[in-house]
């Protein structure tokens, strides 16, 4: 008796968007599926490694480098895959989800990468997730264009020279996509994403003498790293293109990460380009994982908590020594700023900050960084052009000088700030905000001058929990509890509704956001991803 053919892909639940038949081709499915098949049981392995790793670091409030990795990280000899040169040269980068606008406007920036996200800076409606794969395919194409609707502006793309080389973020490990199941189980979202961009757009962009390349998010271990270098060949063999054609970048916001920076780049290795310090999702990691820690693991104010904190210094200099010692690229953090059209005082403050922490970056070690806005390009660049010279990157820049000791990374109480009502405030405001238009479909928000996404949501309702359960007493004698954060969310949802006005209120999601973030702030159980109750409740 022979074998029952494999199950196919379903497509459940979606309506039929246009062009989609060019993205969710049989053949491309076909593979997705098979990426299910082979690897998701391992996914799942994985996530549950998470949870028992978290339960120790509860139970021991404490974490060190690996003893069974000891070998990897005291041999010398070994260096990740040289730089393509297309990745060469990546002194600023540009991020931002993958709207037909977007695309343009990223790949036009001045940039020398974008960071085209289907992770926090998109929401995943079924629309995002297949129109922005459709978008990456009409650019390669240069078949891409755009009309804005309301203003009548045309966009379109530059001479090919000029583009920002393209690096694709799915989405994390934990994510699912409920609008396609095998036996009706949901494929994970990474899968999803990588296996669409993979197919659709690996054999297109080696012909145009670059390749796919992948920034991975929310990275926990480098047992997630190898699982990833085993997706990559058997993705590569599967098309037909060389070995080592992918490059992958890791973004080390997780605490776990951070303690495991070589063992990941060793995992990676044929196929690793550097290593990312991602602060708000770092800053999260840190609550998620020490929050049953005590007093002395309390972060202030997110806004307190600058990369010059030491120990946030202890871990952007380890990665760089880290990267430069194996020969890969270390890109540094974001600058979220948002230019204000109407206050130049506003825009003069935010860009010389901007320009200090891009010094800064650059006299560290950094061979590239982070902007969110196509005006901070200039002033990114300025800062690293100062530094690099005509040079492609520096990772000559050993950066022997540093040493790291596992407490310095979890040394949070070496941060001379303490919580304020203010910042309660304002983790509120941007939590609700935030959340409303994800739940609109939209994952990068400007909010107050700053380019939010969901990191930036994950540290705020962090920290509302965090302050409770630590029973934080601010400087204005309030304490820190489930009663002063409904009451801080009912007033500002009350500011929303003055400043926004009743129609607009009333076709918004507002009360369902200011529900969502007191749930996940005050729920005694506390979620690992906001994401995922926020998932359920996403239209489309």
């Amino acid at each position: 008796m022979s074998a029952p053919a494999p199950s196919p892909l379903a497509i459940v639940d979606a309506e039929p968007l246009p062009r989609q038949e060019e993205v969710l081709t049989d053949a491309a499915l076909a593979f997705v599926a098979e990426l299910h098949r082979r690897f998701t049981p391992r996914r799942d392995e994985l996530l549950a490694r998470r949870a028992e790793r978290r339960a120790e670091i509860a139970r021991t409030s404490t974490l060190d480098f690996l003893p069974e990795t000891a070998a990897v990280r005291a041999d010398d000899s070994w260096k990740v895959a040289p730089a393509p040169a297309a990745l060469n040269d990546r002194r600023v980068e540009i991020t931002g989800p993958t709207d037909r606008k977007m695309t343009i406007n990223a790949l036009n920036s001045g940039a020398r990468v974008w960071l085209a996200d289907f992770e926090d800076a998109s929401a995943p409606t079924w629309e995002n997730v297949v129109l922005g794969q459709l978008n990456l395919i009409d650019a390669y194409t240069r078949s891409i264009d755009f009309t804005d609707p309301r203003s009548g502006k045309s966009y379109a793309l530059k001479p090919e020279a000029e583009l920002a080389t393209v690096v694709m973020r799915p989405r994390g490990w934990h994510l699912n996509e409920r609008h396609l199941q095998i036996d009706g189980q949901p494929v994970p979202g990474a899968f999803v994403d990588f296996g669409l961009y993979f197919f659709h757009n690996a054999q297109r962009l080696l012909d145009l003498g670059k390749g796919p390349y992948f920034y991975l998010p929310k990275t926990e271990s480098h047992l997630e790293a190898r699982l990833w270098n085993d997706v990559f060949v058997f993705a590569q063999d599967y098309v037909g293109i060389p070995q080592g054609t992918v490059r992958a970048t890791v973004l080390i916001e997780t605490i776990t990460a951070a303690y495991e920076m070589e063992e990941i780049l060793y995992e990676l290795r044929d196929h690793a380009s550097g290593l990312n310090a991602g602060r708000w999702d770092y800053l999260f990691s840190i609550v998620k994982n020490f929050r049953d820690g005590g007093a002395r693991f309390v972060l202030p104010d997110r806004n307190a908590v600058t990369m010059t904190a030491p120990f946030m210094r202890a871990y952007t200099e380890l990665l760089v020594r880290t990267c430069h010692k194996r020969g890969a690229h270390a890109i540094g953090g974001m600058a979220a700023f948002i230019p204000s059209r109407r206050d130049e005082e506003v825009n003069k403050v935010a860009f010389e900050k901007v320009k200090a922490d891009k010094d800064r970056e650059a006299n560290d070690g950094f061979d590239g960084s982070w902007v969110a806005h196509p005006d901070l390009v200039p002033i990114a660049m300025a800062s690293f052009d100062a530094v690099l010279g005509d040079r492609p990157n520096q990772k000559d820049r050993l950066r022997e000088d540093v040493r790291v000791e596992a407490a310095d990374l979890i040394a949070v109480d070496s941060l001379d700030a303490r919580p304020t009502y203010d910042g309660l405030v304002n983790a509120v405001q941007v939590g609700i905000r935030y959340i409303e238009a994800w739940l609109r479909g939209l994952g990068a928000v400007a909010i107050f001058n700053l380019m939010e996404d969901a990191a930036t949501a994950e540290i705020s309702r962090s920290q509302i929990w965090q302050w409770i359960n630590a029973g934080v007493e601010f400087e204005n004698g309030e304490k820190a509890t489930p009663e002063l954060a409904r009451k801080v969310a009912a007033e500002e949802l009350s500011n929303i509704r003055q400043e926004i006005g009743e129609e607009a209120f009333a076709t918004g999601h507002w009360q369902q956001a200011h529900d969502l973030l007191l749930q996940v702030s005050l729920d005694a159980d506390y979620a690992d991803f906001l994401t995922l109750p926020a998932y359920e409740q996403l239209d489309g």
